[in-house]
């Protein structure tokens, strides 16, 4: 069946233990091998959600996780692959992060086609688009 493998991380350089439990486990769920230690996907997986934003796909709300498998007797790593689902519940992250863990938004300064005075938008202003401050959009959408 499977035997126990060493396979070299691809970020660190390290060797780590595909083991012949973790590959079957890859196996069944249609998993490719690895390519980087249990270090550094944890790694990856603490970058990639300290972001602050969570589009709900694969982080912590279930599915595949970067977090990897125990091989141990105890079954899941935590951090590993969970039972949650392939994707979050109704569409949207249910994972813990939302819209109260965002940074800031970026904002933009630009001069308001109606009136001219200096209005802050959040998305980076074109020429030959109009831009307007928050009193004249209302008035426009009224």
């Amino acid at each position: 069946m499977y035997t126990d493998k060493t396979l070299t991380c691809a970020d660190c350089g390290n060797e780590f233990a595909f083991t012949a439990r973790d590959q079957e486990f890859y196996a069944d769920r249609g998993f490719t091998e690895p390519r980087r230690c249990q270090s550094c996907r944890a790694s990856r997986k603490a970058a990639r959600n300290s972001g602050g934003y969570d589009s709900g796909y694969g982080s912590d709300a279930g599915g595949y996780s970067s977090g990897g498998y125990s091989s141990s007797n105890t079954g899941y790593a935590s951090g590993g692959y969970n039972s949650g689902g392939g994707y979050s519940s109704g569409g949207y992250s249910s994972g813990g992060s939302g819209y109260h863990d965002r940074p800031p938004r970026e904002m933009f300064e630009a001069t308001c086609s109606s009136c001219g005075q200096v209005a802050k938008v959040p998305f980076r202003p074109t020429s030959g688009k109009p831009v307007y401050c928050t009193d004249c959009f209302a008035k426009r959408r009224a």
